[in-house]
């Protein structure tokens, strides 16, 4: 096995122990290459991975095995190109994370990955015709700067985000809570479809992995972590867009929130936001002008 890249070790690894790169961070130190871990003792292996001895035993022995398995080839067959954190294609700023995806699996276009500049445009699940509104506003000045829209294909808000950037002729981003053979919602199935010829839809976990309730807020810390501002259009005063926001706060970014109806409760979240010191915008050139100085270092 001497004979196989790091990439191909990491990609085994990943396959076997789907977990955030902070899980791996002590084997790594241990074992920068990964040339040790399929003849550890299972009693290092179990500390350093902080798991069970039992656990260490069957991922020593599922991971010799995968490691004899063309994991490249079966992806490329899908057209899944994995993207591991240590690829020229991996975006940094995922790195600025407290716990980082070892590995972002791919599908579509992964040169939109280069283009650092990225907005994510999220909102509530049952957002109304007042998103589709508000994002033709939003979405043309942004294209025009040429700005990636990171969205997580969920109902509402991110899909309307995700349709209007591709008929407004621009580049998307789907960031998935569940590995790339499942689809979570169903109704979204012909967008995916879409997204994986032009666009990209990416997810941290191996294709196999089906969607768990908690994912779903891990997603949104990438959402986050890719973007350098985050737009709220609609959103309850108790929403799980408000997770995406709190992980945009840790890192740093500009949280935009577009003010709405008082009268409706989905305008509670984008208020309450505004409140605590987000910005409120009503078109994307506000946006532009908000992070002109980062446009220029750029």
């Amino acid at each position: 096995m001497s004979h196989l890249t790091f990439s191909e070790r990491i990609l085994a690894l990943h396959y076997v122990f789907p977990v955030p790169l902070n899980r791996l961070s002590s084997l790594l130190q241990r074992d920068p290459n990964l040339e040790r871990i399929g003849h550890a003792e299972e009693s290092e292996l179990a500390i350093l991975l902080n798991i069970s001895v039992d656990k260490a035993q069957k991922l020593q022995n599922n991971y010799l095995k995968t490691l004899e398995t063309p994991l490249l080839q079966a992806y490329k067959a899908h057209k899944i190109i994995p993207i591991p954190f240590n690829h020229p294609l991996y975006p940094t700023r995922l790195l600025a994370l407290y716990d980082p995806p070892v590995v972002l699996y791919t599908k579509g276009d992964s040169a939109i990955l280069e283009n650092k500049r990225k907005i994510a445009i999220i909102g509530a699940r049952n957002a109304t015709t007042y998103t589709d509104k508000v994002l033709n506003f939003i979405v043309p000045p942004l294209i025009e700067h040429e700005f990636v829209i990171v969205s997580g294909l969920a109902k509402g808000a991110d899909r309307k985000a995700h349709e209007a950037t591709i008929r407004f002729s621009g580049k998307t981003v789907g960031v998935l809570g569940h590995g790339l053979f499942h689809l979570y919602p169903k109704e979204n199935k012909k967008l995916a479809e879409q997204m994986e010829i032009n666009q990209l839809l990416i997810s941290e976990y191996p294709p196999y992995v089906k969607p768990q309730k908690w994912h779903f807020p891990m997603r949104n810390r990438i959402i986050s972590g890719l973007s350098t501002g985050i737009v709220v259009t609609e959103a309850a005063e108790k929403s799980g867009t408000l997770s995406t926001i709190d992980h945009g706060l840790e890192t740093g970014k500009t949280i935009f929130a577009v003010p709405g109806d008082i009268t409706n409760p989905l305008s509670k979240g984008p208020h309450k936001l505004i409140a605590e010191g987000a910005k409120p915008i009503w078109n994307g050139y506000q946006i532009i002008e908000e992070l002109e100085e980062f446009l220029h270092s750029k």
